[in-house]
């Protein structure tokens, strides 16, 4: 047991734990805070209760209200053992069949916004006219709110037969593409001068210095921003499936939510769309590490 908590305390879980549960409690105040005011109009409007409730009676009552303006975690979890492990995966009703529809959109979107990216920064890193010509588009890309062009989208692909899985995906990929071509273009010019006349000395060509050289530095600071693509992945497919009216995905029971008042229902499926995304970017931490290792670097 010791060597258990030493181990605790020597690394990242305790820090990690003591940070959940304070926001957890600062949940359940929150949730007794917001919800207090319609169960003392109840009780106010009930001749039995009026003048004889207690703040006992108020936190149990708060925190077992069928629609909380803020549900506390309890009945979020709850909701997500309901919703995911009573029912079966297939079912329209398990969250895990709406997460697979918001992740394999969000996948697709991030394959494509990384290739986008990747591809972008190598031509902006080789051709210096698309330094100057292309990167401040790059840029301004991104001070378009996702919400305004999400419509635009999806009405453009609809017309032209992409229906389904791909808008959502394009919308993913505009998200994803800007940080992996930020993260590239910096990656692809960190070699040091020296390095460059160095691999130079030896006659290498502009395919050798990229290959050798360039491509392998860059690394460092694609996978970090890989990290944050896949997030945002996330993110796009769901507000992709905000303005169709989704019958499936994450975006579609937050709707649904919404239109009937049931925010334990939004609150749980946001809490699995975190998941999705948190597990993600460990997906790509994983693929770092192992690529770190096979190219002798740190894993």
């Amino acid at each position: 047991m010791n060597s258990l908590a030493q181990r605790l305390r020597d690394g990242h879980a305790l820090p990690v734990l003591a940070i959940v549960a304070v926001l957890i409690a600062v949940w359940y105040l929150g949730a007794i805070w917001l919800n207090s005011q319609r169960i003392i109009d109840l009780y106010e409007a009930d001749e039995d209760m009026k003048g004889k409730w207690t703040t006992s009676d108020l936190i149990r009552d708060t925190l077992s209200m069928n629609r909380p303006v803020l549900p506390a975690p309890d009945q979020v979890v709850m909701e997500l053992d309901r919703s995911v492990l009573e029912v079966a995966p297939t079912s329209n009703r398990s969250l895990l069949y709406h997460a697979w529809v918001t992740l394999s959109a969000a996948l697709v979107g991030f394959g494509l916004g990384a290739l986008l990216g990747i591809a972008l920064a190598v031509a902006i890193v080789h051709v210096k006219t698309l330094e100057r010509a292309l990167m401040p588009w790059v840029i301004a890309s991104q001070t378009i709110p996702i919400l305004a062009i999400a419509p635009m989208i999806i009405v453009v692909l609809g017309s032209i037969g992409f229906v389904g899985l791909m808008p959502k995906a394009f919308i993913s990929a505009y998200l994803c593409f800007f940080p992996v071509t930020i993260g590239m273009v910096k990656g692809l010019t960190s070699p040091e001068p020296l390095q460059l006349d160095l691999i130079r000395t030896y006659s290498a060509n502009e395919g050798q210095i990229f290959r050798k050289l360039r491509w392998p530095a860059s690394f460092a600071f694609l996978f970090p921003s890989l990290k944050i693509a896949v997030a945002l992945a996330v993110v796009g497919a769901i507000v992709g499936e905000l303005p169709t009216g989704a019958a499936a995905g994450l975006g579609a029971r937050l709707l649904a939510g919404s239109y009937y008042g049931q925010t334990v229902q939004i609150w749980s499926a946001l809490v699995l769309a975190s998941l999705v995304a948190g597990l993600s970017v460990a997906a790509v931490g994983w693929a770092e590490r192992i690529t770190m290792r096979r190219m002798g670097g740190r894993a």
